[in-house]
């Protein structure tokens, strides 16, 4: 054996130890931050999950833009990925009816958050269409963060960054539409929709909701209410009716001929839609604008 081997032999375990020792911690800190799987069944907090989790989460949104969360039902597949995810999200206030079946497939019930039965803002209307008001949005970041910051407490920093940076956006927002809602005169204000998703944006606006349907839509209005609507619409010298973009405009078409009152431009009821209304915030001004275009 040359004279040099054990030298050179000490030489290279002890580079091997010391590199196994600078790259252990590396690999700790690395299982230790490992994303947070959320499982979202509202296109609006799939949204709000990932601008306020960043790269410290992976979300999965069941429901998909352009989609009725009230008729959605979730296949197998959603609910095997509900069975391994770290957190749940749901809007809740009843909109969703299959809840309970979320909660039999989560190993620990802690997992599922029903963001709207948690918004003391929404405690002001029943309508579960929360997300419609500004102020439960901002609420609503504010729980997502504390979930996620629950389950990685060394990521809270950075959930609290980009939750504050979220909120901003949405003051942001909330000027722009009470800026845009003032052109339209105070006699001009009344509006009239499918179905009653828009009694949060009315009342934060100082506009006046009149639904066509209750709560979940979908169905046949009866002659009568449509009668009834038409006479509320001459009272009160109503401008404008709006389609949604997920229900059949014929019966709007129908009493905007025997009313007088026009067709204004399509709103987004039950979550996000696509291109222009692909996020919240263009979603909510795709909406004011709308209302304001044809009130004002």
């Amino acid at each position: 054996m040359p004279a040099w081997f054990p030298i050179r032999f000490f030489f290279l375990l002890s580079c091997f130890v010391f590199l196994a020792g600078v790259g252990a911690p590396k690999l700790c800190a690395a299982e230790r931050v490992q994303p947070v799987r959320v499982s979202s069944f509202s296109t609006i907090l799939t949204e709000l999950a990932r601008e306020v989790g960043g790269d410290q989460v992976r979300v999965t949104g069941h429901v998909r833009p352009d989609t009725d969360p009230h008729d959605y039902e979730p296949t197998p597949g959603d609910l095997k990925v509900v069975g391994t995810a770290d957190l749940v999200l749901v809007s809740a206030r009843n909109l969703e009816g299959y809840v309970g079946r979320l909660e039999r497939g989560v190993v620990d019930k802690r997992v599922l958050l029903a963001v709207g039965d948690r918004l003391k803002a929404a405690r002001a209307l029943d309508d579960p269409h929360w997300w419609h008001s500004i102020e439960c949005m901002k609420e609503a970041a504010a729980l997502v963060r504390d979930a996620l910051a629950a389950l990685r407490p060394e990521a809270r920093p950075g959930f609290e960054q980009r939750a504050a940076a979220y909120r901003e956006r949405l003051q942001s927002l909330q000027r722009w539409a009470r800026t845009e809602v003032a052109k339209i005169p105070k006699d001009r204000r009344a509006f009239v929709t499918a179905h009653d998703a828009f009694g949060w944006l009315a009342r934060e606006n100082g506009l006046e909701l009149i639904a066509l349907e209750g709560f979940s839509g979908g169905g046949q209005p009866s002659s009568k209410k449509i009668a009834e609507i038409i006479g509320r619409i001459r009272q009160k010298k109503v401008r404008a009716i709006f389609p949604e973009s997920l229900d059949n405009p014929k019966v709007l078409e129908q009493i905007s001929r025997e009313s007088g009152a026009r067709v204004g431009g399509v709103l987004y009821a039950d979550g996000l839609g696509t291109g222009s209304a692909a996020t919240y915030e263009g979603m909510y001004r795709e909406n004011v604008k709308a209302l304001v275009e044809a009130l004002k």
